[in-house]
């Protein structure tokens, strides 16, 4: 195997140990009292911005003057209501257009963009203080799990699929782009060694091109650590390998860089340093096409250490789909809950326990049952309760003020008197037409039962809910393409007892025919991939794609698979 391990991979060990243990000393600290922790914090994100125009208008000083934690967290939910994203883009776009001191001191970093629930995308300020604080620091103790899970995490490759760090620009000049992206950018030199390929490569926009350009560096050398949030972006690069693997081959051999590959010039120049001909490693390469055919990342990867993606939520099914592609000693770990918006926290365990940074953040929390309550109970870090749920706000140092993430959220644990949680799926994926409230796990499971209860694989399905037809349509991408529209009915059937079965109000609405009876479509070969594409090529970022698996029926996705359908 060549390059077998880099040089100097125990002192990158070192280094990273060194931070990930002060910063890991700190959460501890603040773990011991949770409710004095998140007060300062809240006091100390709030006496920074009193003097803004949100901080004035919204009586910061006043708030901060409460001398308990009780009166804080009271007076703060007095005089600042829940924000969502729309509440706040006025003063965000004043921001944009150069004012300073809206939402916070002086003007932000940089915006990292996002897809909006409107028809505008959202960007999110990353203030200088954020993006020490959080995306720089806990990013440190974030690797240090990495190495703590296998000790020869950096001693190989590491393959990382990022966003684009420069999107472009905010009015005032200001940089819109991927946190994940500047973060890859700014790393600390010993971290840069180990990556397998420069930040140039995500520039490369044909998506295509750019699996190709970051695997064909990956499959180069002996990677040991795979870093990426979505495992369906996994699923691509693995089909992408084997559908090129011959010019891959080929490249590594001769030193060169598929010469048909859309890649802008400067991308191909800035590549050019690392291209250099390799036809020992060109060899094991054909030597694994030949001995497997089907080439997986535990052939060309064999000492792959840690996989680092999501595995909760709806992306478990995708996870699912790839995770024997690894070899068994490979340390699979959960990425962790994430948004554009918020890192709330890091993954300290091996399991999919989020840890919250109670010293970086202020969280305020409702219950499951009071999603529809029109005057919910707020809660706070030390009120929750181990196996409940709740619907998650954030106050961060970026001007998020009481700001809803739409996330179902679940306490599964404490790390001292910090509740540990993961993510169930987003608020708006529970779904209700006449009082149902279907969830989309429950979708899931209930697909899942008719796979084994009628031995027919799908290897790709989604559900859409209809208002105005008052039912539900399931596409299915059927694993064996022959399948009939009458044995897809006969699915839905099953999927539809089986939903009556796992919620009573979906079975009392479909008894009293307020809920009709689904309708079903069966979907062509690679429909996922073929919506991807599509979505991608309209500007949407495959680092962060995700898809619910059970929504309202739009006029934005739903006509997209519609055009899939088996005719």
């Amino acid at each position: 195997m060549q390059g077998k391990w880099i040089s100097g991979w125990r002192k990158i060990n070192f280094a990273i140990g060194i931070v990930g243990f002060i910063e890991r000393m700190k959460l501890r600290k603040a773990s011991k009292d949770v409710k004095a922790t998140q007060a300062k914090t809240l006091r100390d994100i709030l006496t920074e911005s009193k003097d803004t125009e949100y901080g004035k208008n919204h009586h910061f000083a006043e708030i901060v003057a409460e001398k308990t934690p009780e009166g804080l967290f009271a007076a703060y939910k007095k005089y600042v209501k829940i924000n969502d994203y729309e509440d706040l883009r006025a003063y965000i776009d004043r921001h944009m257009h150069g004012e300073e001191n809206i939402l916070f001191p002086g003007k932000p970093k940089m915006y990292a963009t996002t897809s909006g629930t409107t028809n505008l995308p959202k960007n999110i300020p990353i203030t200088f203080k954020y993006f020490e604080d959080v995306y720089g620091k806990m990013n440190k103790l974030w690797l240090s799990t990495l190495i703590s899970a296998n000790k020869h995490s950096f001693a190989g490759g590491v393959v990382s699929i990022v966003g684009k760090a420069i999107e472009g620009y905010a009015p005032d000049g200001t940089i819109m782009g991927s946190v994940s992206g500047v973060s890859f950018t700014n790393c600390p030199d010993f971290v840069k060694v180990a990556y397998s390929s420069p930040a140039d490569v995500f520039e490369i926009k044909d998506y295509r091109a750019r699996y190709y350009t970051i695997m064909r560096f990956g499959i180069e050398y002996n990677s040991t650590v795979l870093i990426t949030a979505n495992p369906s972006t996994i699923i691509e690069m693995m089909k992408n390998v084997n559908e090129f693997y011959d010019e891959y081959v080929k490249d590594i051999e001769n030193g060169t860089l598929k010469a048909d590959l859309d890649i802008p010039q400067h991308v191909r120049e800035a590549l050019k340093s690392r291209l250099k001909p390799n036809p020992e490693r060109a060899k094991e390469l054909r030597e694994l096409k030949e001995k497997y055919g089907e080439v997986l990342p535990k052939h060309y990867w064999p000492d792959m250490a840690v996989v680092n993606t999501w595995h909760c939520g709806n992306t478990k099914i995708y996870f699912d789909k790839i995770k024997d592609a690894f070899p068994e000693t490979t340390k699979e770990i959960e990425f962790g809950y994430f948004a554009s918006e918020c890192r709330p926290g890091l993954v300290m365990n091996e399991k999919e326990d989020t840890t919250l940074f109670a010293h970086k953040h202020f969280f305020e929390f409702t219950k499951e049952e009071d999603l529809e309550n029109p005057n919910p109970e707020f809660l706070t870090l030390d009120q929750l309760e181990l196996g409940k749920r709740y619907c998650m706000y954030v106050t961060t140092w970026s001007g998020l003020y009481r700001y809803n993430m739409n996330d179902l959220i679940q306490v599964t644990g404490f790390d001292g008197e910090i509740p540990m949680i993961q993510f169930i799926q987003k608020v708006n994926g529970i779904i209700t037409l006449t009082g149902e409230k279907l969830h989309e796990r429950q979708y899931i499971m209930a697909v899942h039962q008719a796979e084994e209860q009628l031995g027919r694989k799908v290897h790709f399905f989604i559900g859409f809910a209809d208002p105005d037809y008052s039912g539900y349509h399931f596409f299915y991408e059927f694993d064996d393409q022959q399948t009939t529209q009458e044995q897809a009915e006969e699915f839905t059937k099953a999927v539809d007892e089986n939903l009556k079965k796992i919620n009573q109000e979906y079975e009392a609405k479909r008894d009293s025919f307020r809920v009709k009876e689904p309708v079903t479509h069966r979907l062509v070969d690679n429909a996922y991939e073929k919506f991807k594409k599509e979505c991608i090529a309209e500007g949407a970022r495959d680092g962060q794609f995700k898809l619910m698996l059970l929504q309202y029926k739009d006029e934005k996705r739903y006509p997209k698979f519609a055009k899939l359908v088996v005719e």
